[in-house]
C-alpha cells in the first residue's frame, strides 16, 4: 500500500489542524493505521493508532483528550484531529500502515510495514 500524507501547516497554540492520509490500493481496511511524529533532533515517537473498522484507537498520553484518530475505509483515507495544539506539537507528522492480521494497536514505528512521506506540522507560541 502506498501512503500520501497532506494536511500539515502553521497553527497557533491553541489551535486546530487536521492530517489526512490517503491510501492506494483496495486493502486499506485490511491494515491498522497508525500516526506518529518526529521533532527535530529526537527520535519518532508514536502518536495514535486505530484499528481496522474504526472502533478501537490508542493515544500517547501527551495528545488524549486533545486529538482524535479516525479513518474512512470507503475513501482509503485515515485523520487525526488535532486540537488546543500547543508548540511541542510541532514535528513531521507520518502516517503508517500495519499489515499484521492482529487486534493489537502497536506503538513502535519498527512494527509498522508502510510509510507516507511526512507532513510539517509548526504551531507558533
Amino acid at each position: 500500500v502506498q501512503l500520501q500524507a497532506s494536511g500539515g501547516g502553521l497553527v497557533q497554540t491553541g489551535g486546530s489542524l487536521r492530517l489526512s492520509c490517503a491510501a492506494s490500493g483496495r486493502t486499506f481496511s485490511s491494515y491498522s493505521m497508525g500516526w506518529f511524529r518526529q521533532a527535530p533532533g529526537r527520535e519518532r515517537e508514536f502518536v495514535a493508532a486505530i484499528n481496522r473498522s474504526g472502533r478501537g484507537a490508542y493515544y500517547t498520553d501527551s495528545v488524549k483528550g486533545r486529538f482524535t484518530i479516525s479513518r474512512d475505509n470507503a475513501k482509503n483515507t485515515v485523520y487525526l484531529q488535532m486540537s488546543t495544539m500547543k508548540p511541542e506539537d510541532t514535528a513531521v507528522y507520518y502516517c503508517a500502515a500495519d499489515g499484521k492480521f492482529s487486534s493489537v494497536l502497536r506503538t513502535t514505528p519498527g512494527d509498522y510495514d508502510f510509510w507516507g512521506q511526512g507532513t510539517l506540522v509548526t504551531v507558533s507560541s
